[in-house]
């Protein structure tokens, strides 16, 4: 009869083992949660990613060359001069590449609120940065009858053709959708660190 009753209370002893197990456990568990409860505020804050202003100034270094953008366009140039009533022409077909981007060296300005995880970037808005003619193809030249073509009517039709393909680039809107890209890139890229960016844009300096 003894043996019985000890093999009967074996199954009991194991359960009490085991509610006492997880009664040790949740103790623990409240106590950690208590004492979390009680830290400071800033220590909510150790895990997350902190932000500098040489880092913020690589990664907008790195949108940078990342949108800039080139584009090859042709263009038509019709050149006209008249001197005492005689008139030369000439018609021209230019090609050329263009490069639109932000000039970081027109000045860029970060301000990193810590406590709000907010990052204001002010960057110069997108440019033309550069216009290279690659080939100029003349197909009609008239020259007039005391009106003849010199050196300088080549540099007027240089210029010319630069000021239309600067045209075209507003136009096709290359520097604004350098201006998006940048915008976009950068919010989206310090979301992911827990912050809100904040990105504008200034003229820039002539």
């Amino acid at each position: 009869m003894i043996e019985q009753d000890k093999q009967s209370v074996k199954p009991w002893l194991g359960l009490w083992l085991g509610l006492a197990a997880v009664l040790v456990v949740l103790l623990s568990v409240a106590l950690l949660w208590q004492r979390l409860g009680q830290l400071p505020a800033w220590a909510g804050r150790l895990n997350q990613t902190s932000i500098t202003h040489s880092l913020v100034l690589e990664k907008v270094q790195a949108v940078a060359k990342l949108v800039s953008s080139e584009s090859t366009m042709r263009d038509v140039v019709v050149y006209e001069d008249t001197w005492l009533g005689s008139t030369k022409r000439s018609l021209v077909v230019v090609t050329a590449k263009l490069l639109a981007g932000i000039n970081l060296e027109q000045g860029t300005d970060v301000k990193i609120d810590e406590q709000a995880r907010k990052i204001r970037i002010t960057l110069p808005t997108a440019t033309l940065l550069a216009t290279d003619i690659s080939e100029m193809k003349t197909y009609d030249e008239r020259s007039g009858l005391w009106n003849p073509f010199v050196a300088a009517d080549r540099d007027k039709i240089y210029q010319q053709a630069r000021a239309q393909f600067q045209e075209a680039a507003k136009q096709s809107k290359l520097t604004e959708h350098a201006n998006q890209s940048a915008k976009q890139l950068l919010e989206t890229m310090f979301s992911r660190d827990g912050f809100t960016a904040e990105v504008t844009f200034r003229e820039p300096l002539p």
